[in-house]
């Protein structure tokens, strides 16, 4: 499911609210989710899961095109720990 197949779910089930409504919802949604990921926050959805965010050390990596070494930054990445209901959902 992309963005907009989510948008006009939400849209479908909930007739009361015009699809501009629904698409300011699912990005104020997600929009949360990045600002609080960014600060360096954690941001947990009962049932669902917990995204975090998880920092990467600077290592040497490798040119796939030529073999040659790239020094590769340390960054941070976003981490989502599914949660025990998503789980058991899974494998069930």
């Amino acid at each position: 499911m992309i963005r907009s197949e989510l948008v006009q779910k939400i849209a479908n089930e909930n007739s009361d609210l015009r699809l501009e409504e629904v698409e300011r919802i699912v990005d104020t949604f997600f929009d949360s989710i990045v600002d609080q990921l960014a600060s360096g926050g954690r941001v947990e959805l009962r049932g669902f899961g917990a995204f975090s965010v998880r920092a990467r050390e600077s290592r040497t990596g490798r040119n796939p095109r030529t073999g040659a070494a790239v020094e590769v930054k340390a960054k941070n990445v976003p981490y989502f720990k599914p949660g025990k209901e998503m789980r058991e959902r899974l494998n069930s």
